[in-house]
Protein backbone atom coordinates (compact mmCIF):
# COMPACT_ATOMS: atom_id res chain seq x y z
CA UNK A 1 0.00 0.00 0.00
CA UNK A 2 2.90 2.27 0.76
CA UNK A 3 4.37 2.05 -2.75
CA UNK A 4 1.17 2.91 -4.63
CA UNK A 5 0.58 5.79 -2.25
CA UNK A 6 3.92 7.35 -3.12
CA UNK A 7 3.16 6.88 -6.81
CA UNK A 8 -0.17 8.67 -6.51
CA UNK A 9 1.46 11.53 -4.63
CA UNK A 10 4.11 11.85 -7.32
CA UNK A 11 1.42 11.90 -9.99
CA UNK A 12 -0.47 14.64 -8.18
CA UNK A 13 2.71 16.66 -7.80
CA UNK A 14 3.51 16.25 -11.47
CA UNK A 15 0.01 17.31 -12.50
CA UNK A 16 0.17 20.29 -10.17
CA UNK A 17 3.48 21.36 -11.70
CA UNK A 18 2.06 20.95 -15.23
CA UNK A 19 -1.03 23.00 -14.42
CA UNK A 20 1.10 25.74 -12.87
CA UNK A 21 3.26 25.81 -15.98
CA UNK A 22 0.40 26.25 -18.45
CA UNK A 23 -2.10 28.33 -16.48
CA UNK A 24 -2.22 32.08 -16.77
CA UNK A 25 -1.50 34.14 -13.63
CA UNK A 26 -4.55 34.12 -11.38
CA UNK A 27 -6.16 31.18 -13.14
CA UNK A 28 -7.61 28.75 -10.57
CA UNK A 29 -8.20 25.69 -12.76
CA UNK A 30 -7.27 24.38 -16.20
CA UNK A 31 -9.42 25.58 -19.08
CA UNK A 32 -10.88 23.26 -21.73
CA UNK A 33 -8.21 22.22 -24.27
CA UNK A 34 -5.45 23.61 -22.08
CA UNK A 35 -2.27 21.66 -22.76
CA UNK A 36 -3.61 20.06 -25.94
CA UNK A 37 -1.83 20.47 -29.26
CA UNK A 38 -3.69 20.93 -32.59
CA UNK A 39 -3.83 17.84 -34.80
CA UNK A 40 -3.83 20.04 -37.92
CA UNK A 41 -0.87 22.11 -39.05
CA UNK A 42 -1.29 25.54 -37.44
CA UNK A 43 -1.22 28.62 -39.69
CA UNK A 44 1.44 31.27 -39.36
CA UNK A 45 0.55 34.55 -37.69
CA UNK A 46 0.04 36.13 -41.13
CA UNK A 47 -2.02 33.28 -42.56
CA UNK A 48 -4.68 33.15 -39.86
CA UNK A 49 -7.47 35.43 -41.10
CA UNK A 50 -10.72 34.13 -39.62
CA UNK A 51 -13.94 35.39 -41.20
CA UNK A 52 -16.31 36.70 -38.58
CA UNK A 53 -19.83 35.28 -38.56
CA UNK A 54 -21.09 38.16 -36.40
CA UNK A 55 -24.03 39.95 -38.01
CA UNK A 56 -24.36 43.50 -36.70
CA UNK A 57 -25.40 46.82 -38.32
CA UNK A 58 -22.66 48.43 -40.40
CA UNK A 59 -22.42 52.18 -40.99
CA UNK A 60 -19.23 53.04 -42.92
CA UNK A 61 -18.54 56.78 -42.99
CA UNK A 62 -16.77 57.76 -46.22
CA UNK A 63 -16.65 61.47 -45.38
CA UNK A 64 -16.31 63.38 -42.11
CA UNK A 65 -19.53 64.89 -40.79
CA UNK A 66 -17.92 68.32 -40.36
CA UNK A 67 -14.98 70.03 -42.09
CA UNK A 68 -11.62 68.93 -40.75
CA UNK A 69 -8.22 70.43 -40.07
CA UNK A 70 -5.64 67.64 -40.18
CA UNK A 71 -3.07 68.91 -37.71
CA UNK A 72 -0.61 66.08 -38.44
CA UNK A 73 0.28 65.59 -42.10
CA UNK A 74 3.55 65.18 -43.97
CA UNK A 75 3.82 66.46 -47.54
CA UNK A 76 6.73 67.38 -49.82
CA UNK A 77 8.17 70.85 -49.31
CA UNK A 78 7.98 72.51 -51.76
CA UNK A 79 5.00 70.63 -53.16
CA UNK A 80 4.59 70.26 -56.93
CA UNK A 81 1.43 71.28 -58.77
CA UNK A 82 0.61 67.67 -59.70
CA UNK A 83 1.20 66.38 -56.18
CA UNK A 84 -0.90 69.14 -54.65
CA UNK A 85 -3.75 68.30 -57.01
CA UNK A 86 -3.55 64.64 -55.99
CA UNK A 87 -3.58 65.62 -52.31
CA UNK A 88 -6.56 67.92 -52.81
CA UNK A 89 -8.56 65.09 -54.41
CA UNK A 90 -8.16 63.01 -51.24
CA UNK A 91 -9.00 66.02 -49.08
CA UNK A 92 -12.23 66.69 -50.97
CA UNK A 93 -13.29 63.05 -50.68
CA UNK A 94 -12.85 63.14 -46.89
CA UNK A 95 -14.06 66.70 -46.12
CA UNK A 96 -10.56 67.80 -45.10
CA UNK A 97 -10.51 71.57 -45.31
CA UNK A 98 -6.88 72.29 -44.31
CA UNK A 99 -3.75 70.15 -44.07
CA UNK A 100 -1.03 71.18 -41.65
CA UNK A 101 2.19 70.09 -43.34
CA UNK A 102 4.58 69.43 -40.47
CA UNK A 103 7.54 68.86 -42.81
CA UNK A 104 8.09 72.49 -43.73
CA UNK A 105 11.83 72.59 -43.05
CA UNK A 106 13.53 75.89 -42.40
CA UNK A 107 15.16 78.84 -44.15
CA UNK A 108 15.21 78.71 -47.96
CA UNK A 109 13.37 75.41 -48.20
CA UNK A 110 10.54 76.71 -46.04
CA UNK A 111 10.26 79.84 -48.18
CA UNK A 112 10.13 77.72 -51.32
CA UNK A 113 7.31 75.81 -49.67
CA UNK A 114 5.34 79.00 -49.06
CA UNK A 115 5.91 80.14 -52.66
CA UNK A 116 4.64 76.83 -54.05
CA UNK A 117 1.44 77.05 -51.97
CA UNK A 118 0.82 80.72 -52.82
CA UNK A 119 1.25 80.11 -56.55
CA UNK A 120 -1.09 77.12 -56.56
CA UNK A 121 -4.85 77.04 -56.99
CA UNK A 122 -5.17 75.85 -53.38
CA UNK A 123 -3.34 78.50 -51.37
CA UNK A 124 -5.89 78.35 -48.53
CA UNK A 125 -5.72 74.53 -48.12
CA UNK A 126 -2.29 74.00 -46.58
CA UNK A 127 -0.15 75.65 -43.90
CA UNK A 128 3.42 74.86 -42.87
CA UNK A 129 5.15 74.18 -39.58
CA UNK A 130 8.87 74.88 -39.36
CA UNK A 131 11.47 72.36 -38.20
CA UNK A 132 14.73 72.45 -36.25
CA UNK A 133 17.55 70.22 -37.44
CA UNK A 134 18.59 67.96 -34.55
CA UNK A 135 20.64 65.65 -36.75
CA UNK A 136 23.84 67.62 -36.29
CA UNK A 137 25.73 67.21 -33.03
CA UNK A 138 24.48 69.78 -30.57
CA UNK A 139 27.14 72.18 -29.28
CA UNK A 140 26.79 75.07 -26.82
CA UNK A 141 24.96 77.94 -28.50
CA UNK A 142 22.89 75.65 -30.75
CA UNK A 143 19.64 76.49 -28.97
CA UNK A 144 20.03 80.26 -29.27
CA UNK A 145 20.99 80.00 -32.94
CA UNK A 146 18.07 77.67 -33.70
CA UNK A 147 15.68 79.99 -31.86
CA UNK A 148 16.80 82.96 -33.98
CA UNK A 149 16.23 80.98 -37.17
CA UNK A 150 12.86 79.80 -35.89
CA UNK A 151 11.77 83.38 -35.19
CA UNK A 152 12.67 84.24 -38.80
CA UNK A 153 10.74 81.21 -40.07
CA UNK A 154 7.67 82.26 -38.08
CA UNK A 155 7.96 85.76 -39.48
CA UNK A 156 8.08 84.25 -42.96
CA UNK A 157 4.79 82.43 -42.33
CA UNK A 158 5.33 79.25 -40.31
CA UNK A 159 2.38 78.73 -37.95
CA UNK A 160 4.09 76.31 -35.58
CA UNK A 161 7.12 74.12 -34.86
CA UNK A 162 7.23 70.37 -35.45
CA UNK A 163 9.83 68.35 -33.52
CA UNK A 164 10.52 64.85 -34.77
CA UNK A 165 11.40 61.81 -32.67
CA UNK A 166 15.13 62.34 -33.33
CA UNK A 167 15.12 64.47 -30.21
CA UNK A 168 15.53 62.15 -27.26
CA UNK A 169 16.16 59.00 -29.26
CA UNK A 170 18.88 59.75 -31.81
CA UNK A 171 20.12 63.34 -31.44
CA UNK A 172 23.47 63.70 -29.68
CA UNK A 173 25.56 66.37 -28.02
CA UNK A 174 29.02 67.30 -29.26
CA UNK A 175 30.59 64.69 -26.99
CA UNK A 176 28.45 61.93 -28.53
CA UNK A 177 26.11 61.48 -25.58
CA UNK A 178 22.35 61.42 -26.06
CA UNK A 179 20.66 64.82 -26.18
CA UNK A 180 17.92 64.76 -23.56
CA UNK A 181 14.50 66.18 -24.42
CA UNK A 182 14.70 68.52 -21.42
CA UNK A 183 18.27 69.68 -22.05
CA UNK A 184 18.49 73.38 -21.02
CA UNK A 185 20.39 74.07 -24.25
CA UNK A 186 17.05 73.86 -26.04
CA UNK A 187 15.16 76.24 -23.77
CA UNK A 188 15.47 79.23 -26.17
CA UNK A 189 13.57 77.24 -28.81
CA UNK A 190 10.60 76.51 -26.58
CA UNK A 191 10.59 80.04 -25.19
CA UNK A 192 10.55 81.49 -28.70
CA UNK A 193 7.43 79.50 -29.53
CA UNK A 194 5.73 80.84 -26.42
CA UNK A 195 6.74 84.41 -27.19
CA UNK A 196 5.66 84.11 -30.82
CA UNK A 197 2.34 82.47 -29.88
CA UNK A 198 2.84 79.36 -32.00
CA UNK A 199 2.46 75.76 -30.81
CA UNK A 200 5.06 73.01 -30.67
CA UNK A 201 3.82 69.72 -32.09
CA UNK A 202 6.32 67.27 -30.66
CA UNK A 203 6.85 63.54 -31.17
CA UNK A 204 8.75 62.01 -28.25
CA UNK A 205 9.51 58.30 -28.18
CA UNK A 206 7.50 55.47 -29.68
CA UNK A 207 4.73 53.13 -28.44
CA UNK A 208 5.68 51.53 -25.15
CA UNK A 209 5.49 48.06 -26.71
CA UNK A 210 8.38 48.98 -29.02
CA UNK A 211 10.63 49.11 -25.94
CA UNK A 212 9.26 45.94 -24.33
CA UNK A 213 10.87 42.49 -24.72
CA UNK A 214 10.47 41.12 -28.22
CA UNK A 215 8.63 37.95 -27.28
CA UNK A 216 5.26 36.42 -28.09
CA UNK A 217 3.51 38.38 -25.34
CA UNK A 218 4.30 41.68 -27.11
CA UNK A 219 1.11 42.83 -28.84
CA UNK A 220 3.17 44.61 -31.52
CA UNK A 221 5.35 41.57 -32.24
CA UNK A 222 4.49 41.33 -35.94
CA UNK A 223 5.16 45.02 -36.58
CA UNK A 224 8.51 44.77 -34.83
CA UNK A 225 9.32 41.61 -36.78
CA UNK A 226 8.54 43.42 -40.05
CA UNK A 227 10.27 46.72 -39.23
CA UNK A 228 13.65 46.29 -37.50
CA UNK A 229 14.12 50.07 -37.12
CA UNK A 230 11.15 50.16 -34.74
CA UNK A 231 12.79 47.89 -32.18
CA UNK A 232 14.10 49.70 -29.12
CA UNK A 233 15.01 46.92 -26.71
CA UNK A 234 18.33 48.64 -26.00
CA UNK A 235 19.33 52.21 -25.27
CA UNK A 236 17.03 54.89 -23.87
CA UNK A 237 13.89 53.59 -22.16
CA UNK A 238 10.30 54.68 -22.68
CA UNK A 239 9.91 56.05 -19.16
CA UNK A 240 13.14 58.05 -19.47
CA UNK A 241 11.79 59.81 -22.55
CA UNK A 242 8.40 60.50 -20.99
CA UNK A 243 10.00 61.89 -17.82
CA UNK A 244 12.23 64.21 -19.86
CA UNK A 245 9.30 65.36 -21.99
CA UNK A 246 7.18 66.14 -18.96
CA UNK A 247 10.02 68.04 -17.29
CA UNK A 248 10.43 70.18 -20.40
CA UNK A 249 6.70 70.90 -20.52
CA UNK A 250 6.64 71.96 -16.87
CA UNK A 251 9.57 74.31 -17.41
CA UNK A 252 7.78 76.21 -20.20
CA UNK A 253 4.19 76.81 -19.08
CA UNK A 254 3.71 79.68 -21.57
CA UNK A 255 4.39 77.41 -24.53
CA UNK A 256 1.58 75.29 -25.99
CA UNK A 257 2.59 71.68 -26.67
CA UNK A 258 0.60 69.37 -28.93
CA UNK A 259 1.78 65.84 -28.15
CA UNK A 260 1.81 63.74 -31.30
CA UNK A 261 0.13 60.34 -31.16
CA UNK A 262 -1.68 61.17 -27.90
CA UNK A 263 1.73 61.32 -26.21
CA UNK A 264 1.76 57.49 -26.58
CA UNK A 265 -0.76 57.33 -23.72
CA UNK A 266 -3.87 56.32 -25.69
CA UNK A 267 -3.47 52.84 -24.17
CA UNK A 268 -3.53 54.34 -20.65
CA UNK A 269 -6.20 57.01 -20.52
CA UNK A 270 -5.88 57.50 -16.77
CA UNK A 271 -2.25 58.51 -17.29
CA UNK A 272 -3.23 60.72 -20.21
CA UNK A 273 -5.80 62.51 -18.07
CA UNK A 274 -3.32 63.13 -15.26
CA UNK A 275 -0.93 64.70 -17.74
CA UNK A 276 -3.59 67.07 -19.04
CA UNK A 277 -4.79 67.93 -15.54
CA UNK A 278 -1.28 68.83 -14.44
CA UNK A 279 -0.37 70.84 -17.57
CA UNK A 280 -2.93 73.30 -18.99
CA UNK A 281 -0.53 74.01 -21.88
CA UNK A 282 -0.70 70.43 -23.23
CA UNK A 283 -2.91 69.04 -25.99
CA UNK A 284 -3.07 65.70 -27.81
CA UNK A 285 -3.44 64.79 -31.46
CA UNK A 286 -5.02 61.44 -32.35
CA UNK A 287 -2.65 60.56 -35.20
CA UNK A 288 -1.89 56.86 -35.75
CA UNK A 289 -3.37 55.59 -32.46
CA UNK A 290 -6.90 54.86 -33.63
CA UNK A 291 -6.39 51.21 -32.71
CA UNK A 292 -6.30 52.17 -29.02
CA UNK A 293 -9.49 54.25 -29.04
CA UNK A 294 -11.37 51.63 -31.03
CA UNK A 295 -10.68 48.83 -28.57
CA UNK A 296 -11.96 50.78 -25.54
CA UNK A 297 -14.85 52.78 -27.02
CA UNK A 298 -16.70 53.52 -23.78
CA UNK A 299 -13.65 54.71 -21.86
CA UNK A 300 -12.43 56.67 -24.90
CA UNK A 301 -15.88 58.25 -25.35
CA UNK A 302 -15.87 59.47 -21.76
CA UNK A 303 -12.31 60.74 -22.02
CA UNK A 304 -13.04 62.70 -25.20
CA UNK A 305 -16.08 64.27 -23.56
CA UNK A 306 -14.14 65.27 -20.46
CA UNK A 307 -11.16 66.66 -22.36
CA UNK A 308 -12.97 67.85 -25.46
CA UNK A 309 -11.04 71.15 -25.53
CA UNK A 310 -7.65 69.42 -25.53
CA UNK A 311 -7.84 66.97 -28.46
CA UNK A 312 -7.09 67.67 -32.13
CA UNK A 313 -7.59 65.54 -35.21
CA UNK A 314 -4.49 64.30 -37.02
CA UNK A 315 -3.75 61.35 -39.25
CA UNK A 316 0.05 61.28 -39.92
CA UNK A 317 0.65 59.29 -43.13
CA UNK A 318 -1.48 60.66 -45.95
CA UNK A 319 -3.55 57.71 -47.16
CA UNK A 320 -6.98 59.06 -48.20
CA UNK A 321 -8.61 55.62 -48.08
CA UNK A 322 -7.66 55.23 -44.39
CA UNK A 323 -9.41 58.36 -43.08
CA UNK A 324 -12.90 56.78 -43.17
CA UNK A 325 -11.85 54.39 -40.41
CA UNK A 326 -11.34 57.44 -38.18
CA UNK A 327 -14.73 58.90 -39.10
CA UNK A 328 -16.40 55.58 -38.35
CA UNK A 329 -14.76 55.15 -34.94
CA UNK A 330 -15.48 58.73 -33.90
CA UNK A 331 -18.96 59.18 -35.37
CA UNK A 332 -20.77 55.80 -35.10
CA UNK A 333 -21.62 53.14 -32.55
CA UNK A 334 -20.67 50.32 -34.92
CA UNK A 335 -19.25 47.15 -33.44
CA UNK A 336 -16.44 44.79 -34.32
CA UNK A 337 -14.99 46.09 -37.58
CA UNK A 338 -11.52 45.87 -39.05
CA UNK A 339 -8.61 48.21 -38.52
CA UNK A 340 -6.75 49.16 -41.69
CA UNK A 341 -3.31 47.75 -40.76
CA UNK A 342 -3.29 44.30 -39.23
CA UNK A 343 0.34 44.53 -38.16
CA UNK A 344 -0.62 47.43 -35.87
CA UNK A 345 -3.53 45.66 -34.24
CA UNK A 346 -4.93 42.15 -34.23
CA UNK A 347 -8.14 43.27 -32.58
CA UNK A 348 -11.33 44.77 -34.01
CA UNK A 349 -12.55 48.35 -33.64
CA UNK A 350 -15.73 49.72 -32.09
CA UNK A 351 -17.35 53.12 -32.58
CA UNK A 352 -17.19 55.79 -29.88
CA UNK A 353 -20.35 57.64 -30.96
CA UNK A 354 -19.10 61.13 -30.11
CA UNK A 355 -21.69 63.95 -30.03
CA UNK A 356 -21.58 66.71 -32.63
CA UNK A 357 -20.14 69.45 -30.36
CA UNK A 358 -17.18 67.20 -29.50
CA UNK A 359 -16.65 66.24 -33.14
CA UNK A 360 -16.58 69.90 -34.18
CA UNK A 361 -14.00 70.72 -31.52
CA UNK A 362 -11.75 67.82 -32.43
CA UNK A 363 -12.15 68.23 -36.19
CA UNK A 364 -11.43 71.96 -36.44
CA UNK A 365 -12.40 74.27 -33.57
CA UNK A 366 -9.54 73.32 -31.23
CA UNK A 367 -6.99 73.67 -34.02
CA UNK A 368 -8.26 77.17 -34.80
CA UNK A 369 -7.86 78.08 -31.13
CA UNK A 370 -4.42 76.53 -30.63
CA UNK A 371 -2.87 77.50 -33.98
CA UNK A 372 -3.72 81.19 -34.46
CA UNK A 373 -2.05 81.20 -37.88
CA UNK A 374 -4.86 79.10 -39.40
CA UNK A 375 -7.63 81.25 -40.87
CA UNK A 376 -11.16 80.47 -39.57
CA UNK A 377 -12.77 81.82 -42.75
CA UNK A 378 -13.63 78.39 -44.16
CA UNK A 379 -15.35 77.15 -41.00
CA UNK A 380 -18.83 78.44 -40.40
CA UNK A 381 -20.81 75.49 -38.93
Amino acid sequence: MKGPGLGAAATVMAMTAFIAAVQAPGQIRPRPAQGREPELNPPTIREYKPRSTLAVPQHPVPRAKFPVIDIHSHQPTPISTDEFSRVIKGMEDNNLRILVNLSGGSGDRLRQGFDAIRKSSYKDRMVLFANVNFRERISPGFGAKAATQLANDIKAGAVGLKVFKDLGMFATRADGTRLHVDDPELDPIWETCGQQNVPVLIHVGEPQAFFDPLDYTNERWLELALYPDRRHQEGVRFEELITERNTMIKRHPRTRYILAHFGWHANDLARAGKLLDANPNVYFDVAAVLYDFGRQPRAAHDFFLKYQDRILFGKDSYQPDEYPYYWRVFETNDEYFDYYRDYHAFWKLYGMGLPDPVLRKMYYQNALKIVPGISPAAFTN
